[in-house]
């Protein structure tokens, strides 16, 4: 044991002899030096008062021996080069520094300053740069500060008593964790005074507002408080926030029904020592209401009852809700509430029976949509009233012992079946005394016997009548009307469920179907039968005979299903083709059919190109006739109105070939005669005539048989006349002067149709026409009829004929040169076009 301490010592000596040497090694290397720069601890008071430039401190280094004159110290950095300048300075000859200006340490905490000792000629550093930090001392120039110095809040008068929903926080920037910058923020005053507010500190920043007891909306709707927050320095500095709560209402009143105040006058009357004692007393009763209603009544809004709540209206405090406490257990009863007027409104959802009930109490109560608060204590329960409803009996209907009675059979079945035979029950009247009626029969398939209501079938029933529906139900409804007063009438529905029957051939739903010869040589047909399931499809086609063409050029597949492919066999010029068909259903039952099937050449949309052109080119061409007999119209128009009184035509007269024809003939006159006193003209007129007659160029008398006093005056010029009058005037009651003037253009319109020769010719033929007897024609006999005026001078419509020219239409071969240029035109675009006219 003692060689081993032994060892440990030698060897602890070892090692503290060898850190010797390596600490003597370490020493040789370092090169020991003086303190060039001395330098004092800078420290400033923050807003120091003064007076300025006030010295902070003096630089000094041990080089400036060897310069003796020749140097000069500089500063830099914070406050001299950079912002804020101007704040200190150095003496470059005694290295003593300045301050300049007060600081305020909010803004600038320290500043960082380089020092340097530079050449005074040379203007090169003697020593290496230097730099250091001057702080600034703190003082209590700052009181905290509200983040909010004004606050407005919403509280709820129903918020239990704790905590606000205010928070207060403040900020002292003076130094932290000192007392400048340490505060507390305390209550002030508050108005109202109930309930007390308090001030809860959370950390030292934030504080909030709590208060016990409860808000009242209707005492007070505003408080105002004044906090303050005040720091620990010397001296201390505080400020103030105003805090603002708004008191919201809430449902703090139970809704109440309205009460009804009755005064009361008890009289007791005591007969006691002959004293008559009149006490008169006041009390508050509920309203209770009372209701008649006929039985059976559904109705809305019977009653409204009516609650004062004194929260703030139209909020969810203030509106009420009704529901039953008592007296709806079957749910004939409906309550709602009024959202303007706040009211509760009853209703009857349910018929009453009043075999049943007679009397009903229910009772009612009323909360709010918001529950009510209570400060202190327990709510009440809800208010309540009393409806009592009294049932009056009506006379009540016959009842069917089945509203709904389900009859089935077959469609088809022959009539005078009986169908079904109600039983009713009427509580009110005699049943014996009931009668019945139809009240519903769409097709006329039944009859009724009035007194033991026995439906009988009087038609076939048809399945597929659009008056049965989807489900093959015929609906028939039936009323039992009773005796009383006024009478009541119940209803039955009688429902016929049809059944099926093979009565319906397959048919084609489209018997027309286009084959696009060019594309295809196969179109679908599609098939259907009004019958069911298993009396309808799927379908076997076939080919509706045995001609050998038939067969030759058409085929059928597939042919079962619903639809079948008629395929051409070869290729068919483009036209319509009858293909007979025969469709038989799954029970055999067959159906002729014949499908028009239409070949043609199709487009890119299937059409049938052939009609579509067709179609073009008849549009195209009734078009052009329109237009070309327009453009005539036009021509013709514009010839009789712009040329007709500088051009003259001449035309051969020949009595044989009239070209047109006479549209004002009316016949031969009747036999009616007319009064003589009105047919013969006047003496005046008569001398008139004949003086006129007189004149060159007149027609003289002629004697056969004809008074020539009745011919009057020939125009002068009787070749002049206006341009496509129809028929020349045989004469004129004009004046001599034969000129006709138009009523705007003034000028003349006269043509020299035919010469005065031809003219006399024609006048005398006509006389001897009608004047070889004259018994034959004794009726005919021209008759002079009563004189009306001077004849107008606007061109008439009669006389837009030539009964001369009879159907000799050759004039029109040559129009004239502006037609023929019209004609050509016209002529031209129908040969581009095509049109065969």
């Amino acid at each position: 044991m003692k060689t081993v301490s032994l060892l440990l010592l030698v060897a602890l000596a070892a090692l503290a002899e060898a850190g010797k040497g390596s600490r003597h090694a370490k020493r040789e290397l370092l090169v020991r030096s003086k303190r060039r720069w001395v330098l004092s601890t800078l420290a400033i008071e923050e807003e120091d008062p003064g007076p300025y430039p006030k010295r902070i401190s003096k630089m000094f280094n041990d080089k400036i021996n060897a310069h003796k004159e020749n140097h000069m110290y500089r500063i830099s950095g914070n406050g001299v080069t950079e912002p804020p300048l101007g704040v200190f300075s150095i003496d470059e000859e005694s290295g003593v520094v300045f301050a300049h200006k007060p600081i305020d340490r909010e803004t600038h905490k320290d500043f960082h300053i380089k020092f340097d000792i530079l050449d005074k000629y040379t203007g090169k550093p003697i020593d290496n740069e230097l730099a250091f930090d001057i702080d600034i001392k703190d003082i209590n120039d700052n009181p905290p500060i509200f983040l909010h110095p004004k606050i407005q809040a919403n509280v709820k008068e129903n918020l239990p008593e704790g905590y606000l929903p205010v928070q207060l926080q403040a900020i002292d920037i003076d130094k932290e964790q000192t007392v400048n910058s340490t505060f507390n923020i305390s209550l002030i005053s508050q108005y109202p005074q109930d309930p007390k507010i308090q001030v809860y500190r959370i950390d030292d920043r934030m504080s909030q507002l709590t208060f016990k007891g409860c808000f009242d909306h209707n005492k007070a709707r505003k408080y105002e408080i004044i906090v303050k927050a005040n720091d620990h320095g010397t001296p201390s500095l505080s400020s103030t926030a105003v805090v603002t709560l708004d008191i919201l209402d809430a449902n703090t009143h139970p809704p109440k029904f309205k009460e009804e105040k009755v005064r009361i006058l008890i009289i007791l009357v005591l007969l006691l020592n002959l004293l008559v004692y009149a006490i008169k007393a006041e009390s508050v009763l509920f309203v209770q209401y009372h209701l008649e209603l006929h039985e059976a009544t559904i109705k809305h809004d019977v009653l409204r009852i009516a609650v004062e709540d004194a929260d703030t209206p139209q909020t969810p405090g203030w509106r009420a809700k009704y529901s039953f406490i008592k007296g709806n257990e079957e749910g004939y009863y409906k309550l709602e509430t009024d959202s303007e007027t706040n009211e509760g409104i009853l209703s009857i959802i349910k018929e009453k029976d009043y075999e049943k009930t007679t009397f009903t109490t229910l009772v009612i109560g009323v909360e709010n949509e918001e529950p009510l608060y209570v400060c202190t204590g327990s709510p009440p329960p809800p208010h309540s009233v009393q409806v009592m409803i009294k049932v009056i009996d009506i006379n009540d209907q016959p009842e069917f012992e089945k509203e709904n009675v389900d009859i089935y059979q077959k469609e088809e079945e022959e009539p005078g079946k009986v169908l079904f035979t109600p039983k009713v029950r009427d509580v009110d009247s005699d049943v014996a005394n009931i009668r019945y009626v139809l009240l519903e029969d769409k097709a006329n398939w039944v009859t009724i016997n009035n007194k033991t209501g026995k439906i009988t079938s009087t038609k076939r029933m048809d399945r597929e009548s659009p008056f049965v529906d989807e489900n093959n139900i015929y609906g028939i409804i039936i009323g039992a009307i009773d005796d009383g007063e006024p009478p009541a009438t119940g209803t039955c529905t009688v429902r016929v469920h049809l059944g099926d029957i093979n009565d319906n051939k397959p048919r084609l739903v489209n018997n027309s179907n286009v084959m696009c010869g060019n594309k295809v040589n196969k179109v679908m047909v599609l098939a259907k039968d009004l019958d069911a399931n298993p009396f309808s499809g799927p379908f076997t086609f076939s080919l509706g005979g045995d001609s050998k063409t038939l067969k030759e050029e058409w085929k059928i597949d597939p042919a079962y299903g619903e639809e079948a492919g008629l395929i051409s066999l070869k290729t068919l010029p483009y036209g319509n083709y009858s293909v007979p068909l025969i469709i038989h259903d799954q029970q055999s039952i067959a159906g002729h059919v014949t499908v028009q099937v239409m070949v043609c050449n199709c487009g890119e949309k299937n059409f049938c190109r052939n009609q579509k052109a067709n179609a073009s080119s008849l549009a195209a061409a009734g078009i052009g006739l329109i237009f070309a007999a327009l453009l005539l119209f036009l021509l013709l128009l514009l010839l009789f109105v712009c040329h007709c009184g500088k051009q003259k035509v001449h035309m051969d007269y020949n009595d044989g070939n009239q070209s047109l024809i006479q549209y004002n003939q009316e016949g031969g006159g009747s036999a009616c005669m007319a009064p003589t006193n009105v047919l013969k003209p006047t003496t005046n007129q008569k001398d008139q005539y004949q003086n006129q007659s007189k004149g060159p160029g007149k027609i003289p008398p002629h004697s056969n048989g004809i008074d020539s006093s009745f011919i009057p005056e020939v125009s002068q010029s009787v070749n002049e006349y206006p341009i496509g009058l129809g028929v020349p005037p045989m004469y004129s009651t004009k004046p001599p002067s034969g000129i006709w003037q138009g009523s705007s253009s003034g000028y003349y319109k006269s043509y020299s149709l035919w010469s005065q020769h031809h003219l006399g010719d024609h006048i005398t033929g006509k006389l001897k026409v009608i004047g070889g007897n004259h018994d034959l024609n004794s009726v005919y006999q021209p008759h002079g009829y009563a004189f009306e005026g001077q004849e107008t001078k606007c061109l008439s419509l009669d006389e837009l004929s030539f009964h001369n020219l009879e159907n000799d239409l050759q004039f029109l071969n040559d129009l004239g040169p502006t037609f023929k240029t019209l004609g050509g035109i016209c002529q031209q675009s129908i040969k581009e076009k095509n049109i065969q006219l």
